[in-house]
C-alpha cells in the first residue's frame, strides 16, 4: 500500500541545512496498524507529512497504491490525498465557526457528494463515534475527549483506505486517550489501515508494528504479526 526507498528530505535555509529523513526505508501493508516512534526532532512528523501526501521528498521513492507520487505536483498530491487519507491530529484541526456536522461534512463537500448523501453519511458516522448528541455544537463547547471523537469522524466520513494520526492523545487526559485507541482499533478491525506517531510506550503498543526512527533514519522495528495482511 505504502512503500519508500531510500527517502530524503532535507530542510535548507540561508545558513544551515537540516536532514530530518535520509534514505528512509518503509513498507506499509493494507490493513496494518504501525506506530512510528522517536525523540522530539528525529523526523516523525516530516515522515506522517510525506506519507499523508502534505510534502514531497528531496530524493528517493514513495510508492503509494501503486502510485510513485514523489515527484507529484500539489494538485496530483490533493486528488490522491481526498480520495484516500483521512488525519486525525493532536490539536484536533476542527474549524472553530462551524458545528460539529459542518466540521464533519467537510471532506464530503471536497469530493463532491450531494446535500442527501453528506447528510446520511455524516449523522451515520456521528452516531458510530457516539457524538451524535453535539451536532449543533461548536467545537469549544465540546471537552477534548469530545473533539477527538469529531476529528475521527470527519477523518473516516468519506470511509478513506488510509487513516494518519499524529500524537492523536497527545492532548488528552489517560481515559480520554485510551477512548480514542480503542476507536483507531476498532477501526483497524474493520479493515482500515491506520499510521500513527506517538510518544507513548504503551498506547504505540496497540499497533500491529513499531517503527522507531533517531536522526531522520529507521533503527528497529518490532512486528507482531505478518500474516494477517496483504498488499
Amino acid at each position: 500500500m505504502i512503500r519508500t526507498v531510500d527517502l530524503v528530505k532535507v530542510y535548507r535555509t540561508e545558513d544551515v541545512e537540516t536532514t530530518a529523513l535520509n534514505k528512509v526505508n518503509i513498507d506499509i501493508k493494507k490493513g496494518e496498524f504501525v506506530s512510528i516512534m522517536g525523540p522530539s526532532g528525529c523526523g516523525k512528523s516530516t515522515l506522517l507529512n510525506i506519507l499523508g501526501l502534505l510534502d514531497n521528498p528531496n530524493g528517493g521513492e514513495f510508492h503509494f497504491l501503486d502510485h510513485e507520487v514523489s515527484k507529484y505536483s500539489e494538485r496530483q498530491r490533493a486528488q490522491l490525498r481526498k480520495e484516500n487519507i483521512g488525519f486525525v491530529f493532536q490539536s484536533f484541526n476542527l474549524i472553530d465557526e462551524l458545528t460539529v456536522f459542518e466540521n464533519v461534512e467537510l471532506p464530503l463537500l471536497y469530493l463532491g457528494y450531494s446535500s442527501s448523501e453528506r447528510k446520511d453519511k455524516v449523522n451515520a458516522v456521528l452516531e458510530r463515534m457516539e457524538i451524535m448528541h453535539r451536532t449543533s455544537h461548536f467545537p469549544q463547547q465540546l471537552s477534548g475527549g469530545q473533539q477527538q471523537r469529531v476529528a475521527v469522524a470527519r477523518a473516516i466520513v468519506s470511509n478513506p483506505k488510509i487513516i494518519l494520526a499524529d500524537e492523536p492523545t497527545g492532548n488528552l487526559d489517560s481515559e480520554r486517550g485510551d477512548e480514542v485507541m480503542s476507536l483507531l482499533t476498532s477501526l483497524n478491525e474493520q479493515g482500515t489501515t491506520i499510521v500513527m506517531v506517538t510518544h507513548s510506550p504503551t498506547y504505540a503498543e496497540y499497533g500491529n508494528r513499531v517503527i522507531h526512527l533517531f536522526d531522520g533514519h529507521v533503527v528497529t522495528e518490532n512486528i507482531k504479526d505478518k500474516e494477517k495482511f496483504h498488499v
